[in-house]
């Protein structure tokens, strides 16, 4: 991924990079965890991962619920076709993501300001936080059905190791978040975690959950407290979106959530004395200081 200073907007005729880092800035936006990539927090470390089996019940449900009331309702034996042609292989897909291995997490240490990124051939690159890239991105395409926006959160990290070839030495994981201020609030669960603490960002919601904060529980407590507003709320959740399903697949595949096992790393994941945490750089700090009097002139 291309290196742009946090802070740079690059515009195109249907789209926009907002560069977030490196210099981890702040966004203006609160942490929000929209995809649950926070697998796992502690006081030292942050694991953060891609596998987005939720979100794969949200595409496919939705569909398998369109041409279930379209093929119900016109009794028409080409859209019962076109659902299974487009259907099936999103199941196919969906089923090989269920029996596959659950890649490791990125690990964020924020005493040490460094970040663990492994690699499928078991090996792993320790990385200095203030080097790593990130940037939100947003395109829209127009058609006539009108305009649709989409957009992504990319983050970057580059092999110290000089001595790579060049194709040996990035590493990019991808979050389909939506882009602009969405990637940003996502970014923020990062970014904050490392520069101000853990209570900054929300809490790890992969997992078994208590019943009260599971898609049924929470149906069943609003719908107990009168909340019309939240009852309708999980009514769309759990039959148009699929939330249920997208709970359960989630809980299956990550409870718990993978770790990182090797002794080197299980070491570096240990607390260390607070007089011996890394420290930010000072050209770091004086960005920050210079972002934060500019957030509060904007208000």
């Amino acid at each position: 991924m291309a290196t742009h200073k946090s802070g740079c907007v690059e515009r195109k005729l249907f789209g926009q990079n907002d560069y977030l880092a490196p210099l981890p800035l702040p966004t203006h936006q609160n942490p929000e965890d929209s995809l649950n990539v926070i697998w796992r927090k502690s006081s030292v470390l942050l694991d953060v991962g891609n596998y987005a089996v939720g979100a794969a019940v949200f595409t496919i449900w939705p569909q398998v619920v369109l041409y279930s009331a379209l093929a119900y309702c016109f009794s028409d034996e080409f859209i019962s076709l076109s659902m299974l042609g487009i259907i099936v292989p999103q199941l196919a897909l969906f089923i090989f993501m269920l029996s596959a291995k659950v890649p490791p997490p990125i690990r964020f240490n924020r005493q040490r300001r460094e970040v663990c990124v492994p690699q499928a051939d078991g090996s792993y690159w320790l990385v200095p936080w203030e080097t790593v890239t990130a940037a939100a991105t947003q395109k829209t395409s127009v058609g006539r059905g009108g305009s649709a926006s989409m957009g992504m959160l990319f983050i970057g990290f580059e092999n110290p190791d000089q001595t790579l070839p060049e194709e040996k030495r990035h590493y990019v994981m991808g979050f389909g978040c939506g882009g602009g201020e969405t990637a940003m609030a996502l970014w923020e669960c990062i970014r904050s975690y490392m520069e101000i603490g853990p209570e900054a960002v929300p809490e790890c919601r992969v997992g078994a959950s208590p019943y009260k904060e599971t898609q049924i529980g929470a149906f069943v407590t609003a719908w107990r407290n009168d909340d019309v507003v939240e009852v309708l709320k999980g009514l769309f959740f759990l039959t148009i979106l699929g939330s249920y399903f997208a709970e359960k697949a989630q809980d299956l595949k990550l409870s718990p959530p993978p770790d990182l096992d090797h002794p080197d790393i299980v070491e570096w994941s240990k607390p260390l004395p607070p007089e011996q945490w890394a420290k930010r750089s000072p050209e770091l700090e004086a960005a920050i200081l210079r972002r934060e009097a500019e957030l509060a002139e904007q208000g």
